[in-house]
């Protein structure tokens, strides 16, 4: 579970540790394997016999990748797996929904 919303741990994908975003020769280089196994994996099932029944499964991603600063910033934070409603202060959703008059700036950016 994220400690704090937008923090280094739970929001920078692996791949900028290794290059940074403008350089999209290097990101290319790391992503595109990475995007070819996800995608093969998007169009194969796994089959696994589970009480002496044979279940399928299938593979979806969610909020992973590359993307998932796009996806907080058009959809929010919820959108990306986020337990966090805003990034400027601690506030759950359940916290927010019992608590719609006080909020303050409990975090920053810096």
């Amino acid at each position: 579970e994220e400690a704090k919303p937008n923090s280094e741990l739970c929001c920078k994908p692996l791949c900028l540790m290794l290059a940074d975003e403008s350089d999209h020769e290097t990101l290319t280089a790391i992503l595109s394997p990475l995007i070819a196994e996800r995608e093969a994996m998007k169009s194969s099932e796994l089959m696994l016999e589970i009480g002496g029944i044979l279940r399928n499964f299938k593979f979806i991603f969610r909020g992973t990748g590359y993307d998932e600063k796009l996806v907080r910033e058009v959809e929010g934070l919820e959108a990306s797996g986020s337990i966090f409603i805003c990034t400027l202060c601690d506030a759950t959703r359940l916290e927010a929904s019992q608590n719609l008059v006080f909020h303050s700036i409990t975090r920053s950016h810096s």
